[in-house]
């Protein structure tokens, strides 16, 4: 437990979030994975015939096709700004593909590097080599607007009824980390909004991202806001999103690094963030 404690301690510091038990929280904002300061190699990618992103159109707002049948999204703008910062918009292609097909067309040559969230887990680091990631997703609090707590939040925690997904990372998490709530398990995410709605619980605790599309929904009617957080726990949540090359391609992947940290610095990263996810689950 202890070691599970630095970990999150740390990746709170290192977003810009704040401890478990801390001070105020700072407002939702764009999140920040990449050290300005840090000296990455720029690299010389002259020799390198082209570059193929493959990714899918069925996980909006990353990968979609708009109106106009157009491939659109987060990590589409993301491939491209990263193709710029490379120098190499004129060889870069997105390509898109069904989930199922992704790994076959990387592994056969069809494609560089895969954009679409596969997970780097230590089994998928035995078939891939990964950026760092560029976007990781918080657990977060939302409770009614007119009693939603601020930093401080785990003692004035004590005792309230919080709705979480049974089974999920999250309600391990949840009740490892915030022992003295009463933990209520939902068999569906909508079923804990309805609960939220209706009094039967006095917070939510979950996915940020799933958290925030839904308080920026119709469906929610206004009726609740982040308390708290938000909290990052790679050993409960992942590490994130990455980009995945070929095992044999890390140097690609280190490549990627840079691009990404100069979106970063530069202010791109941000600029998308906003424009796809309005309300910010950071």
């Amino acid at each position: 437990m202890a070691i599970r404690w630095i970990t999150i301690v740390l990746m709170l510091a290192i977003t810009g979030a704040q401890w478990l038990t801390g001070a105020r929280a700072a407002e939702p904002q764009v999140p920040v994975l990449w050290d300005a300061k840090e000296r990455l190699p720029k690299p010389d990618l002259a020799a390198l015939p082209r570059l193929r992103f493959l990714t899918t159109t069925d996980f909006p707002p990353f990968n979609f096709l708009d109106g106009a049948g157009r491939l659109s999204g987060f990590h589409v703008d993301l491939a491209r700004a990263i193709c710029a910062e490379l120098g190499i918009a004129e060889k870069c292609q997105i390509q898109a593909l069904p989930w199922a097909e992704l790994d076959a067309a990387l592994q056969k040559g069809e494609g560089e590097a895969v954009i679409a969230g596969i997970a780097a887990t230590p089994e998928s680091r035995s078939k891939y080599a990964f950026s760092r990631s560029y976007l990781q997703f918080p657990a977060r609090f939302i409770m009614p607007k007119t009693n939603a707590l601020t930093e401080p939040i785990f003692d004035r925690l004590r005792g309230k009824r919080v709705g979480v997904v049974a089974g999920s990372a999250h309600e391990r998490m949840l009740r490892d980390y915030f022992g003295t709530v009463q933990v209520v398990p939902f068999v569906q995410l909508e079923e804990l909004y309805d609960g939220l709605r209706a009094a039967k619980v006095d917070a939510g605790f979950g996915d940020g991202m799933r958290f925030a599309f839904w308080l920026g929904s119709s469906n929610a009617a206004a009726c609740c806001r982040f308390a708290g957080g938000p909290y990052l726990a790679p050993e409960y949540l992942g590490l994130g999103m990455a980009i995945a090359t070929r095992a044999n391609d890390p140097a690609l992947a280190a490549a990627f690094d840079y691009a990404l940290q100069q979106i970063s610095v530069k202010g791109i990263f941000a600029e998308f963030y906003l424009r796809y996810f309005p309300v910010s689950f950071f």
